[in-house]
């Protein structure tokens, strides 16, 4: 399984970039984030996952393939210090960036989705 290899740019110019095409920008702050428990939480938080969604790799790829509840359009997912979580669990951070990337590559109707990591 390769990694997605992190973005160069800040992100703050990831999120103003995305901004400016109109994208709906969700920043994950990863500085806290060491286990593949606390790190879906994060994603489930900052895309606002209904009530109803797991937390394993398999509810988050259905909830990233789907998005329904958030309105139509792009939508950005930045992970901002995702060395964290690939310090500390890189079987966590490598199952979690697989589906990150595969979820990208889904046609959804209505919505596209796309992640970013940053170093920062």
């Amino acid at each position: 399984m390769s990694e997605q290899p992190p973005c160069d740019r800040t992100t703050a110019q990831v999120v103003a970039e995305a901004e400016q095409r109109g994208a709906i920008v969700h920043v994950l702050d990863g500085a806290d984030l060491d286990s593949k428990r606390t790190t879906l939480d994060g994603i489930a938080a900052v895309l606002d996952f209904p009530e109803w969604a797991g937390r394993n790799l398999d509810a988050l790829f259905d909830c990233l393939t789907d998005l329904s509840w958030l309105p139509e359009g792009e939508h950005v997912l930045v992970w901002s210090g995702f060395q964290n979580l690939a310090e500390h669990d890189p079987r966590a951070f490598n199952g979690i960036n697989a589906v990150l990337r595969d979820a990208a590559e889904r046609p959804m109707c209505g919505r596209t989705f796309q992640a970013v990591l940053t170093e920062e």
